[in-house]
């Protein structure tokens, strides 16, 4: 059917990623320590002014990503690790001008 994943590697990925999860959270005292420790204890804020200024991986997603991997997650390359990134707040990307980043740099710590 459209829409569903057709992929049975994918769709196994998600039991093995489930799984090497709970042993990152085990061994870390969660998930979130963990990441924190890959970027060095805090998020980084972006100074870019353009769209095409922001890359679609980075030395620490690409980190991120081997990690990952060598943990048991599948299907976490460092483009996907980046926008992951992004999307948590572990790097905020917005542009310079753009109302949400002089709210969030306005809310940052430190």
């Amino acid at each position: 059917r459209p829409g569903l994943v057709h992929n049975r590697a994918k769709i196994r990925s998600h039991r093995d990623n489930a799984q090497a999860f709970l042993v990152v959270e085990e061994e870390f005292g969660g998930f979130e320590t963990y990441l924190r420790q890959m970027m060095g204890g805090r998020p980084r804020r972006n100074l870019f002014v353009k769209a095409d200024e922001v890359p679609t991986q980075t030395s620490e997603s690409i980190l991120l990503s081997q990690d990952l991997v060598r943990r048991g997650f599948r299907f976490v390359g460092p483009t996907i690790c980046y926008s992951f990134m992004q999307s948590v707040g572990l790097v905020q990307d917005h542009l310079l001008g753009c109302f949400r980043d002089e709210e969030l740099a306005i809310t940052a710590p430190g």
